[in-house]
């Protein structure tokens, strides 16, 4: 995919932010939008991999990736350079890794307005700096994603959501390898995922009943240590679920501003520095980032 007029229009000058669908947000009003090129290029299910631009839809996708038998462990919903950027991992987290295992190769727009590669077209020939796990997460702020390649897997035979009231704890001490464990405080949902009679010996461990899906999720996303998941979870007054074993908690307010020690904050600041001295990508995503001037 040829990224040079992507590149032209993010230019070399100016704070730019990036939008996909609109689904998650975090613009600057005032700051000029752009958007990143979209369509499937290549799919090669016996490979795993799939090459797109930045701005295919999730859906879009997924709808290929049915038709081999084969999925990809990001959020649906909005575009994968979205997905990517804001390392929205699928609720199965837990049992199908996060979203910065998905990307093997980057093609981006630096703060100077040139292309850029990250990473390697298969998982064997990555080699160097691992930048695109740098990316992953990164808000478009230390470069605006054109085109990707990611890891798919095989969709598995079963994926069954289960519900009890049995511990959080305890059913995971009990299941081998869940793709999901939630709690609201209350109720415990399970995602088992693989062969029908594995998922059923696996459910009947800890009593659960099949249930319809996961709970509805609160819209905000909290980012916790996965040691004080439930200890936040109990401490909230206003509902909310939690994604065990994982460090995100779904509630219905929005998460207060992490404390961040001085050495966090010079190892941030030291690397939009260097990507990104003038804060022009995605500007006032992070509190760390210079401020641009905005006309």
């Amino acid at each position: 995919m040829d990224l040079t007029a992507f590149a032209e229009t993010i230019g070399t000058s100016g704070p730019v932010t990036i939008a996909g669908l609109s689904t998650r947000g975090g613009h600057v009003q005032g700051v000029r939008i752009v958007q990143a090129p979209s369509g499937i290029i290549e799919y090669n299910p016996a490979e795993m991999t799939l090459r797109c631009g930045a701005g295919t839809a999730m859906d879009e996708i997924e709808m290929a990736l049915l038709g081999a038998g084969q999925i990809v462990a990001l959020e649906s919903g909005g575009t994968i350079g979205g997905a990517l950027a804001t390392a929205a991992s699928d609720i199965r987290r837990l049992g199908r890794g996060p979203a910065r295992d998905t990307l093997l190769q980057a093609r981006f727009v630096t703060a100077e307005g040139l292309v850029a590669k990250a990473g390697g077209p298969t998982v064997k020939n990555v080699s160097g700096f691992d930048l695109c796990r740098l990316l992953v997460g990164s808000l478009g702020t230390i470069g605006m994603l054109g085109e990707v390649i990611v890891r798919t897997r095989p969709a598995p035979a079963v994926s069954r959501w289960f519900a009890g009231d049995a511990m959080p704890d305890y059913v995971r001490s009990r299941l081998y390898r869940p793709s999901a464990i939630l709690s609201d405080g209350r109720t415990t949902w399970v995602c088992l995922e693989g062969h029908p009679d594995d998922v059923a010996e696996q459910s009947a461990l800890c009593g659960l009943a099949e249930t319809d899906g996961p709970p509805s999720l609160p819209p905000y996303r909290w980012s916790v240590p996965i040691e004080d998941t439930l200890r936040v979870l109990t401490d909230m007054n206003a509902p909310a679920v939690a994604e065990i074993g994982v460090g995100v908690i779904h509630a219905s307010v929005e998460q207060p501003s992490p404390a961040i020690s001085a050495a966090e904050l010079v190892l941030h600041r030291s690397i939009a520095d260097l990507f990104d001295p003038t804060g022009r990508l995605n500007p006032g995503r992070f509190p760390f980032q210079t401020s641009p001037v905005v006309h």
